[in-house]
């Protein structure tokens, strides 16, 4: 699996993007991107992390977050069997399209509101929801006129609370996110091998200590702990694909079997005997 925390374009100039029941309950995934973004989630008790708000959900979520806010991924650390459906909206569709028509002001609008990021409740939350649900099986153009109506809906609800009094202004978005970007691509292309801090430093210009401390309060986990979650995912992949508890070890970065142990079962709850039989059964 790629990291791609700050990158989200569509493959071709779609103006909305899909993700049908991505998994990432494994990783902490604080992020942001220049893409609106409408994620429902349920099955699950989780933490709703927006900008600075921070709340438990239970059972399910409806939240539309405005353009470059960071916020963690809602399953984060989720157990329980979940769904979770996300669309990104490009950034530019709203001035292009809906400050141009009329008929979907109020979309434009809501899209304005998200900046305090918008958690939506009682039947607006169900409807809207099971709506999402169906759109993974529809073709592009079904997709196109279903996401208006959801926004329509959306945009005419009642039922929702702004998670910030005042909206969320990103400025320093495109430098950290390029800035971000360098370290994950980086670990993107290396997690097999020794990463030493200081290189990784060095990409950014940011001496040892000066990088420890912008990289926890950019993503909110050190270094070392984002690296092992990243690797531990990718362990996950090879020992599913049939690949042994050694081979997946060494292949992942780690030095040490034992290591390799206690950090699957740290951040797993398991060790990587029992997840890959708990898997595969």
């Amino acid at each position: 699996m790629k990291i791609q925390l700050e990158n989200i374009r569509p493959d071709d100039k779609s103006s909305f993007r899909l993700l049908h029941n991505p998994k990432l309950n494994d990783l902490f995934f604080w992020h942001f991107h220049p893409e609106f973004e409408l994620v429902y989630i349920e099955g699950a008790n989780g933490t709703r992390h927006v900008g600075r708000h921070i709340s438990a959900f239970k059972k399910s979520d409806l939240v539309l977050i405005g353009s470059n806010i960071p916020h963690l991924n809602f399953d984060y650390g989720i157990k329980t069997d979940y769904r979770k459906e996300v669309l990104h909206i490009s950034a530019s569709f709203k001035e292009k399209i809906f400050n141009e028509i009329e008929e979907l002001i109020d979309v434009y609008e809501l899209l304005g509101k998200s900046q305090h990021g918008i958690a939506f409740l009682g039947e607006t939350k169900e409807t809207v929801g099971n709506q999402m649900k169906q759109l993974h099986r529809m073709n592009t153009f079904e997709q196109f006129l279903q996401i208006l109506r959801i926004l329509k809906l959306l945009a005419k609800s009642a039922e929702f609370e702004l998670l910030h009094s005042k909206p969320i202004i990103n400025d320093k978005a495109a430098k950290q996110q390029l800035r971000l970007q360098r370290v994950y691509s980086y670990i993107d292309e290396h997690y097999s091998q020794k990463i030493k801090l200081e290189e990784v430093a060095k990409l950014v210009n940011l001496g040892k200590e000066a990088f420890c401390r912008y990289f926890k309060k950019s993503t909110g986990s050190t270094f070392t702990n984002f690296l092992n979650q990243y690797r531990i995912t990718q362990a996950k992949r090879f020992l599913l694909s049939g690949r042994n508890i050694s081979e997946t070890c060494y292949e992942c970065g780690f030095e040490s079997l034992s290591y390799f142990n206690r950090t699957f079962k740290k951040i797993s709850g398991e060790n990587p005997s029992a997840y890959k039989s708990n898997q595969t059964r």
